[in-house]
This record gives C-alpha cells, sequence and structure tokens, in this order.
C-alpha cells in the first residue's frame, strides 16, 4: 500500500502559499525584459514565456454531513515556456506546475474525484509538462504536414486541459475526458482539413505532485485521435484509448478503455468559444467489464468589451469508492472492492468576469462562479446514498477571486506538434481569450 499523500504532507493549506507565491511574483519582476527582448530581436518571438496564478475563495453549502465549508486557495500556479528557434522544426514546451505547494488538501469542488482525492480537485504534478516536438510542414497551401513528439505531457486523446479553458473549477469528468502527466511519445499526420494522431504512454497515474512515472509501465498504454478542421475556429474530434491499470502502480489493477468525441468551435475576432463534449469509460478485468462512466458537457463563453461570462452544463457518472479517515480521500491504489456505488452529477456553473488590468502582457480579471450541483445514485441498492453523507442531493458553490497572468494569451494544453501547429492551424492554435 502506498502511503497517503494526506498523510505525509498534512493539511495545512496556509503553509503551502508563500513559497508559489514568492517565486511568481519574482517570475513576474524579472521575465518580463527577457521574453519581450526575445521577441523584438528575432521578430517572431521563438522564447515565450508566461505565468498565472488565481485567488479564490470558495463556499460549498453543504460540503459533507450538512456542513458549509468556506476555503481559500492559490490555485493554478503555472510558469509556462515555448522555445521555438526554428519555426517548429524543433520545439521545447514546459509547463511548471507549484499546486503541490498551495493545494496540499486539494480545492474544494464538489462531485470531482481522481488519484485518491474525492470531492476536492488533486494538485497537478509540478512538472506538469515537459515535451519535445518536431514539425515538418511540406505544403502550407493545402496544410500537409507531419510530427513527431516525446517527453511528459498530454496523451491524444479528449479535449484540452480545463486550465486553457474559461472556469477556474474543474469539471468532474477531467479523468473521463483527458489522459494528462503521462510519458508520452507521438505521431501525427495532418492531411488538409483531417489530423491524425497516435500515442504511446504509460497507464499509471501520479500518486503525488513530485511523482514521477513509473520506468517499467513506459508505452503499455495507447490511445490516438482523428480530428476534422473543416474551418479553421472549427474541429470536431473523436478518439480512443486502452489505459493498462491507471490506479495501481505497480500494474495488476483494472484497465480502462475510453472514448471521447467533441465539437469546439471559436468565432474570427475571438470573442466567443463553444465546446461540447461526450466521453465514456469501461472498467475492465481482463476482458470482462465492470463498471461504465459517462459524461456530457456544453460550455461556452462571450466576451464584450472589458467584461466577460460563461456556462457550463455537465452531466457526469463517477465512482463512489470506500473513503479514509479523511473523508476526502480514497485509498490508493483502490482496493478489490473499493467502488460502494456509482452516482450521477448534473452541475450548471456559471461565471461572470471583468477585466481590471488588460495590458498587452500583463492581465488582472476578478471573477465569480456559482454552481448548483444535483447528485443521485445510479447503482440500488448502493452502499453511497449522497442524501445521507452530503446532507442533500443539490449542493450550492459559490466562488469568487481574481486571475493574474502574464503573457498568457493563445495558451493550448493538451496538443503538439502538427496538431497545434500555427503556420498549419490558423485561428485554432489556441484560444486568444485574454489572461488564458
Amino acid at each position: 500500500m502506498i502511503p497517503r499523500a494526506s498523510d505525509r504532507r498534512g493539511a495545512n493549506l496556509v503553509r503551502g502559499v508563500a513559497p508559489a507565491s514568492l517565486l511568481l511574483g519574482v517570475f513576474l519582476s524579472a521575465s518580463a525584459p527577457i521574453s519581450l527582448a526575445q521577441s523584438q530581436e528575432s521578430g517572431s518571438g521563438f522564447i515565450h514565456i508566461g505565468a498565472q496564478a488565481i485567488g479564490v475563495v470558495t463556499r460549498e453549502s453543504p460540503a459533507i454531513h450538512s456542513q458549509d465549508l468556506t476555503e481559500a486557495y492559490l490555485s493554478q500556479p503555472v510558469i509556462m515556456a515555448r522555445i521555438d528557434p526554428w519555426k517548429e522544426l524543433l520545439t521545447l514546451t514546459t509547463t511548471l506546475d507549484f499546486e503541490g505547494y498551495t493545494l496540499k488538501r486539494g480545492e474544494l469542488n464538489a462531485g470531482i474525484y481522481g488519484e485518491g482525492y474525492i470531492d476536492r480537485r488533486h494538485p497537478h504534478s509540478y512538472l506538469h509538462e515537459l515535451i519535445l516536438s518536431s514539425t515538418k510542414i511540406f505544403e502550407t497551401e493545402h496544410l500537409i504536414g507531419i510530427s513527431g513528439t516525446i517527453g511528459k505531457g498530454f496523451a491524444p486523446y479528449g479535449t484540452d486541459d480545463p486550465m486553457s479553458r474559461p472556469f477556474e473549477k474543474y469539471p468532474i469528468n477531467h479523468h473521463l475526458s483527458q489522459i494528462p502527466e503521462r510519458v508520452v511519445a507521438i505521431g501525427a499526420l495532418r492531411a488538409r482539413t483531417l489530423i491524425f494522431e497516435l500515442g504511446a504512454f504509460n497507464g499509471d497515474e501520479p500518486t503525488t505532485p513530485g511523482d514521477a512515472p513509473n520506468r517499467d509501465r513506459y508505452w503499455d498504454s495507447w490511445s490516438g485521435r482523428l480530428t476534422y478542421v473543416p474551418w479553421p475556429q472549427g474541429e470536431i474530434q473523436t478518439s480512443y484509448a486502452r489505459v493498462k491499470s491507471p490506479e495501481n502502480p505497480d500494474g495488476g489493477g483494472s484497465d480502462q478503455r475510453k472514448q471521447s468525441a467533441s465539437i469546439r468551435l471559436e468565432d474570427v475576432q475571438h470573442t466567443g468559444y463553444a465546446l461540447f463534449e461526450w466521453s465514456r469509460t469501461g472498467e475492465y478485468s481482463g476482458s470482462t467489464r465492470s463498471f461504465t462512466f459517462t459524461s456530457l458537457l456544453a460550455e461556452t463563453w462571450a466576451k464584450y468589451d472589458r467584461v466577460n461570462g460563461a456556462l457550463r452544463i455537465e452531466v457526469t457518472e463517477r465512482p463512489d469508492e470506500q473513503r479514509l479517515t479523511d473523508e476526502f480521500r480514497t485509498s490508493v491504489p483502490p482496493t478489490d472492492l473499493s467502488i460502494a456505488g456509482r452516482s450521477r452529477w448534473t452541475i450548471i456553473t456559471a461565471r461572470f468576469a471583468a477585466s481590471l488590468v488588460d495590458a498587452r502582457y500583463l492581465f488582472l480579471e476578478p471573477f465569480v462562479e456559482v454552481a448548483r450541483a444535483d447528485v443521485s445514485p445510479t447503482l440500488r441498492p448502493t452502499g453511497f446514498d449522497p442524501v445521507q453523507f452530503y446532507g442533500s442531493s443539490r449542493i450550492w458553490s459559490v466562488s469568487i477571486g481574481a486571475r493574474l497572468a502574464f503573457n498568457m494569451s493563445r495558451m493550448r494544453m493538451g496538443r503538439y506538434g502538427i496538431a497545434t501547429s500555427r503556420r498549419s492551424n490558423g485561428g485554432m492554435g489556441g484560444m486568444n481569450m485574454e489572461g488564458m
């Protein structure tokens, strides 16, 4: 049994805020001249550095056992860098995430689960991405090219990382719709309006923010994604993955077979965005399927002058696993009988934000997010009764905060190489949302 992260790191949230805050402050004051100097010298800027952090206060009612909880966080403190000296012939992309310091207990997020956390979003790995890609465009006019990618990052499956999308709170389907923080090898081909990606990766999920993928698990899983780009601001994708023993790092746990399909749209002026997504994950012991979890999600974002708003509707099934003494944690790796039930979460989230500082490289945006979650069991009889556990089948969440970002426009996470080439993808190389 792997020791629980909560046992090793404790539950003091405030102590972790200072190191990341200091690091981001030093970075914001020191790195801007470097990035701007490189941009002016090269004409196109082959070194791109950005950073962001979100200060947020969240209140959930009820959070657990009919009790309301109010907590504050420094969420998503990240530094991103992209080095592209030869016009995508060789590109290095990295993302450093300091949530291991600032979200030790996890962030209140009703319904979410993964990596031993439940009803709290887990902190991501310190080394979120370190990717080396090589892209070759044969015909720019007809959009024909290939790429190869290797490093730690996202497997070619599903939709973009929620960090690069409008909302601060992650959707419940994060582990149904993305496969992050794996050692990946990806080959991709673009032929006009079609993009083919095929990748191999390690199946095991991280167990702590500092955890590295197990070397004996490299390439034991695979995924493929097909994307149709009918016009520069539109994408239709479908993908499939086989993930070996994701929740048991040593192997021998249940495997997953995952499917995803989505439509992603953005207007030419970058003032509107929409995503429609379906995903499904089946748990397998050998060839026998034990559980299936599905998700439907639709979200949209629109901007007018300095104000913007977003709406997300999500219906997702999740496993209800046996909890530890800390009831926001489950066993890692899980026991054979860890799933006590299955529940369906219907969540409507609305967001309103206004940009106070909207300079060329610096962005400050206060926001408020309000969510209503309805939960009901889908297995009867069930070993987990949501009403008894939470105190209600309806949970309200209010989050108030502000995003501080430096040089983070046109950010996109989850695709590499020819799949996100700025020369072949036109406006879809990244969503041009201010501060994202």
